[in-house]
């Protein structure tokens, strides 16, 4: 896996906790998202899937590896 898909997926991580911890916003009677969590965490997966990593380390093509985000 890429050094660039490795980064990206961190920055995928931050943008998922950013959206956890509040990225939508209410004026009068509307409520405004301003990330789709959906699609950042489909992002996420695929880019888990095709073997990017959270602390830069080589996959082999036969192994995955799951993160998961505890609160």
């Amino acid at each position: 896996m890429s050094k660039l898909q490795n980064e990206r997926l961190k920055k995928y991580i931050e943008a998922e906790e950013a959206i956890l911890s509040g990225q939508s916003y209410t004026i009068g009677n509307r409520t405004l998202t301003r990330a789709n969590l959906a699609t950042v965490e489909r992002v996420i997966q695929e880019l888990i899937a095709a073997g990017a990593t959270v602390d830069g380390e080589e996959t082999s093509g036969g192994s995955t590896k799951r993160i998961v985000l505890l609160d």
